[in-house]
């Protein structure tokens, strides 16, 4: 396939355009590159012949016009957001740019690119998105497809509103949409303000590792490389119209997974003056409006597309843990930008 993948220097983006070139598709990558964005996370398949790079925003309605005509993808593959909570709160305004205006202008190009006659009868624009859309569960239940939308943080409410443009294109325009909604991601090259780095990195430098509340919130995790598996699936697969759930059936409280990688880090650094590193855990006063629980049914694509999530949650997070250890300087260079892992920021569950 011919893949145009946005926001494809970014945690979940790189990770479907590695996959992408290892399956053998093109792929065009446009990405902005604003601070989460990253270079370093592609740079094993930029220089294959059937990869491509944009710098754009996808803002832009001329640009994303061009690069869609240009390009002409079989999928347009929308991964390009504003996704920290934190951030969300403290500046929203960024936020609904990308998320929203971003989303609308790269509906309109393909729209264009559909009604030009140019695009494959093929052609699936596909939207990503978040489970956060669906707000908070209690104690029981699972989101599914047809769960009502109830955000309740500013960047789940702009995520909320792309998911109904994206419908609204679908119904009105007759767009060939399909939409996923995944839970919470983790695995090698995400950005170093999500909790799971935050923890690892604060962990080997003996700094507090600060947990919202009590620690007691619940989402369901799911890793990258099980998500670019199923993203590509439905690109390919995925019926237009459609929605589909992604999960990794991992339910844990992050007191939980925070104690999983502080006992992986005492076993792989025997000798560390920190361990245990779990005694530097440190409880900090809740985030606003913080949702209690997430919990992903993906039964659906299971079901129709055959898709399964392939780590388990003491695997992946055990080989997570390994490949911050093992690349340091990834990190290291991203610190040496200005980012300190050490400041409230960061603690998002995502």
């Amino acid at each position: 396939m011919r893949l145009m993948v946005t926001g494809g220097a970014g945690f979940i983006g790189s990770a479907v355009v590695r996959q992408a070139i290892a399956d053998g598709d093109e792929v065009l990558n446009v990405d902005k590159l604003t601070y989460a964005a990253n270079p370093d996370n592609v740079a094993m398949v930029a220089d294959d012949p059937r990869y491509r790079f944009a710098q754009e925003d996808i803002c832009d309605f001329p640009a994303m016009a061009r690069l869609i005509a240009e390009f002409k993808p079989d999928a347009v593959m929308n991964l390009a957001a504003e996704t920290h909570v934190d951030r969300s709160i403290d500046g929203p305004g960024a936020f609904i740019q990308t998320n929203i205006v971003g989303t609308y202008a790269l509906l309109e190009a393909a729209r264009g690119y559909v009604e030009s006659g140019d695009a494959p009868e093929t052609f699936r624009f596909h939207h990503i998105s978040t489970d956060e859309v669906y707000g908070s569960l209690g104690p029981t239940g699972e989101f599914t497809e047809t769960s009502p939308y109830q955000p309740n943080s500013p960047y789940s409410a702009a995520k909320a509103s792309s998911d109904m443009l994206a419908r609204a294109w679908r119904e009105t325009f007759n767009l060939p949409v399909v939409v996923t909604n995944c839970s919470n991601n983790y695995g090698p090259y995400q950005f170093p303000e999500k909790l799971i780095p935050v923890v690892i990195i604060n962990a080997l430098e003996g700094k507090d590792i600060p947990i919202y509340g009590k620690g007691d919130q619940i989402r369901d995790w799911l890793h990258v490389e099980d998500h670019a598996q199923a993203l590509l699936l439905v690109a390919r697969a995925g019926k237009p119209g459609e929605t589909y759930n992604v999960g990794g059936r991992a339910e844990r409280t992050n007191l939980d997974l925070v104690k999983t990688i502080c006992k992986v880090l005492d076993e792989e650094l025997k000798d560390s003056a920190h361990a245990p590193h779990d005694s530097l855990i440190k409880f900090v006063a809740d985030r606003p409006g913080h949702d209690k629980r997430y919990a992903i049914n993906c039964d659906k694509i299971g079901r129709e597309l055959g898709w399964t999530p392939a780590h388990s949650i003491e695997e992946g997070m055990r080989d997570t843990v390994k490949w911050y250890l093992d690349n340091r300087d990834w990190w290291e260079k991203i610190r040496q930008g200005g980012f300190d892992t050490s400041k409230r920021q960061g603690l998002k569950s995502a």
